[in-house]
């Protein structure tokens, strides 16, 4: 095993194995500690499910069980409950480095549109946008 996976250690494991679904329809599911350890490895890591260590079997089972319990309500039904048994089940905390912009988010318009005419009446400088540019550009009367 390489020392860069995640698997879950025997405390965590006995919080967790009681609260998974147990209704299997069809074929017998395959370790379910297995294949938990390798959906946290793949959130943590960022990396995509294809790319997921062999370690924790094949990727489609991992990214499979992964989309079809979030559609259940399973993996959120068992944060509640763990979290619940933790120190406050009304305060939970995001961290930070895993909330995103998009690319786009930096240059938009923003603001209310009263904020805007005020600033305009104020003689502000106004920002152009590429749409803006291009119309300028063939308008007629340029």
């Amino acid at each position: 095993m390489s020392k860069n996976l995640f698997w879950l250690s025997d405390e965590q494991w006995v919080r967790i194995e009681p609260r998974l679904p147990t209704g299997v329809r069809g074929k017998e599911r395959v370790d379910d500690r297995r294949v938990i350890s390798g959906i946290v490895h793949v959130l943590k890591s960022g990396c995509r499910w294809c790319d997921c260590p062999e370690a924790y079997g094949p990727s489609t089972t991992i990214y499979n069980r992964f989309v079809r319990w979030a559609r259940r309500g399973v993996w959120e039904n068992l944060f509640r409950e763990l979290a619940g048994n933790g120190r406050s089940a009304d305060t939970q905390m995001i961290d930070s480095t895993h909330v995103k912009a998009h690319r786009s988010a930096a240059g938009g318009k923003g603001g209310s549109k009263s904020r805007r005419l005020a600033a305009q009446e104020e003689g502000a400088t106004r920002r152009y946008t590429h749409s803006q540019m291009l119309k300028a550009a063939f308008s007629p009367s340029s």
